[in-house]
C-alpha cells in the first residue's frame, strides 16, 4: 500500500541559502598608504656566514633542532653576496610616521649599519641616521632630512581579532611597493628568545625585504610591524609574525625622547604551568605563570614573592600563560606599584610590588648558538649573567645538544667548564670554542643548595646533533 505524508509532516528539503564569501578589495587601501612606505638599504660590516641566520639562533638548515625554524628575525637579502674583507649590503622596509622625516623599521635591518639610505615611493633618496634602536623589541627609529612627507595612520590591537583581514606593503627581495594580504592567525604569540613582544601571527606572505614594513587593517591603519617568519627554506611558509603597533609606538616614543628604552623588572624566572604541575599545585586546570626562581634583592624578593608561587593576575589583568607576564612587566614604568594575584599553598592572595628597572646587563642569549656553523661546538642553552658580580651564568632554557645530554637543567648555575671559571655569558662562549673535540670535560654547576659535576661530551669535530 502506498504511503504518503500529510502536509503537516512533509519534510522541508529546500537547501539552505549559500553564504557568499568575498575577499575585500584592497586597491584603495594600498593606494592610500603606499606613498608612506619606504625602502631601507644598508651598507654594513662583513658577515659572510650570517646572511641567513638570526642573532642567537641555530642554523636554519638544522632539521634536528626544533628551534631552528624560528629565526631571530628574517634577514635581509645580500646585494650582492658579501665575501670576506668586503662590505655587505641589505635591504628592508619601513614607514613614515611624521611629515618631518621620522621613520620606523626593524632594529635588525639597521643593526651595525655603516650607511643607511631611505628611498621614498616617488624615488627620491635620503641618507638616514638612527635616532635610537632597541634589540629587545626589534624596533628602530630613523630620521631623514625632509619635510611635507606622507604618513601612515597608527592603529591599535585592542580590537584586532583572529580571522580579520590584514595586508602588508614592503619590498620582498627588493621588489618595491609589493602588497600582500591574509588574515590574523593568532594574537599574543610568544616566540623563542622574544620575551617582551606578544607577536601578531598572520598568514600574510612575507619574505626577506619585508622586514620593518607595516601591517595594515581594513581601516588602513598600521596594526603591526613585520619582523619574523617561520621557515625551513628562508622563504615564506605560511607563518609570519608582526610586532603589535601599540608595543612598537611605546618603544618609538622612548627612543625619540630618551634615545633608549627602559622597562620594568620583577626579578623572577618563570615556568609554564603544565597539566601535571597544575595537579601537583592543586589547580583544576593549567593557568598562570609559575615562579621558578626569585633573584635576591630584586623587586619580587622585596615584595615577598617565592619560588612555587603561581601568578594569575598582574595589575588586574589575567595571566593565563607564562608568556603573558613579561610583556606587561616590560611596558610598566620602573618605580610603578602593581598588585599581583598569586596562588600559594592552594590559597589565593594579593601581593603589592614596586617594579625596578630592567638592568642593561640582564641580557639573555642563546649562549653558543650565535656562532657560524663552522664546526664550532655550542651548548644550545639560554643563559643570563648572575647579578651582583657573583660570577657564573644561570640557565634559562635548554635545547637539544651536549648540555642537555649531560643533564643540564633550567635553573642550574654554570660555575666552571673544563676547570675554567665561568665569569659571564660572553666568557662562556669563548670557553666552549676551545673545548677538545671528541673528549669529555667536567662542567661544575650549582643546583638548589648544592654543587654538582656533570660530564660534558664534546662531539667529534665539534658538530652538534641539535
Amino acid at each position: 500500500m502506498a504511503c504518503t505524508l500529510s502536509p503537516a509532516l512533509a519534510l522541508d528539503v529546500t537547501p539552505p541559502a549559500r553564504v557568499e564569501m568575498t575577499v575585500p578589495d584592497f586597491s584603495a587601501l594600498v593606494e592610500q598608504n603606499a606613498a608612506a612606505v619606504v625602502n631601507v638599504s644598508v651598507t654594513g660590516k662583513t658577515q659572510p656566514t650570517a646572511v641567513w641566520r638570526g642573532r642567537g639562533m641555530p642554523d636554519r638548515d638544522d632539521d634536528d633542532n626544533p628551534l631552528a625554524p624560528f629565526f631571530k628575525h628574517f634577514p635581509t637579502p645580500p646585494i650582492p653576496p658579501g665575501s670576506k674583507g668586503m662590505p655587505t649590503q641589505g635591504m628592508g622596509s619601513g614607514f613614515i610616521i611624521s611629515a618631518d622625516g621620522y621613520i620606523v623599521t626593524n632594529h635588525h635591518v639597521v643593526d651595525d649599519a655603516d650607511k643607511i639610505m631611505v628611498k621614498l615611493n616617488d624615488k627620491r633618496e635620503f641618507p638616514a641616521k638612527v635616532i635610537g634602536s632597541d634589540p629587545r623589541s626589534d624596533i628602530a627609529l630613523l630620521k631623514i632630512d625632509a619635510s611635507g612627507l606622507p604618513t601612515v595612520t597608527i592603529g591599535g590591537t585592542d580590537n584586532l581579532k583572529v580571522g580579520q583581514w590584514v595586508f602588508a606593503i614592503g619590498a620582498p627581495f627588493g621588489l618595491e611597493r609589493t602588497a600582500t594580504k591574509g588574515i590574523v592567525s593568532a594574537l599574543g604569540r610568544s616566540l623563542p628568545n622574544d620575551t617582551y613582544v606578544p607577536f601578531i601571527q598572520t598568514d600574510v606572505p612575507i619574505n626577506p625585504g619585508n622586514s620593518g614594513g607595516p601591517l595594515f587593517d581594513l581601516n588602513g591603519k598600521v596594526v603591526g610591524i613585520n619582523s619574523q617568519i617561520f621557515s625551513r627554506s628562508g622563504g615564506y611558509m605560511g607563518l609570519s609574525f608582526a610586532i603589535p603597533a601599540d608595543v612598537a609606538m611605546d618603544v618609538v616614543a622612548q627612543l625619540k625622547n630618551d634615545g633608549h628604552v627602559t622597562r620594568g623588572w620583577l626579578g623572577i624566572s618563570l615556568q609554564e604551568v603544565t597539566q601535571d604541575l597544575a595537579r601537583s599545585f592543586g589547580l583544576e586546570q593549567p593557568r598562570g605563570a609559575l615562579v621558578a626562581d626569585v633573584t635576591e634583592n630584586s623587586p619580587a624578593a622585596n615584595a615577598g614573592l617565592k619560588a612555587g608561587d603561581i601568578i594569575t593576575a598582574y595589575g588586574g589583568k589575567p595571566i593565563n600563560d607564562s608568556a603573558d607576564l613579561p610583556p606587561l612587566v616590560g611596558t610598566t614604568k620602573p618605580g610603578a606599584n602593581k598588585d599581583l594575584t598569586i596562588i600559594r599553598d592552594g590559597k589565593t592572595r594579593d601581593i603589592a610590588v614596586k617594579l625596578g628597572q630592567l638592568p642593561d646587563e640582564d641580557q639573555t642569549e642563546l649562549a653558543l648558538n650565535n656562532t657560524p656553523n663552522d664546526g664550532t661546538p655550542h651548548l644550545n642553552v639560554l643563559v643570563a649573567d648572575v647579578p651582583d658580580g657573583d660570577g657564573g651564568v644561570r640557565v634559562q632554557q635548554v635545547g637539544p645538544g651536549m648540555a642537555a645530554e649531560a643533564g643540564v637543567q633550567a635553573g642550574d648555575i654554570l660555575v666552571s667548564l673544563n676547570n675554567q671559571t665561568i665569569k659571564n655569558a660572553a666568557q662562556l662562549q669563548q670557553l666552549v670554542k676551545t673545548l677538545p673535540a671528541g673528549k669529555r670535560v667536567p662542567l661544575l654547576i650549582k643546583r638548589d643548595t648544592g654543587s654538582l659535576y656533570l660530564a660534558l661530551k664534546v662531539p667529534a669535530g665539534g658538530q652538534q646533533p641539535g
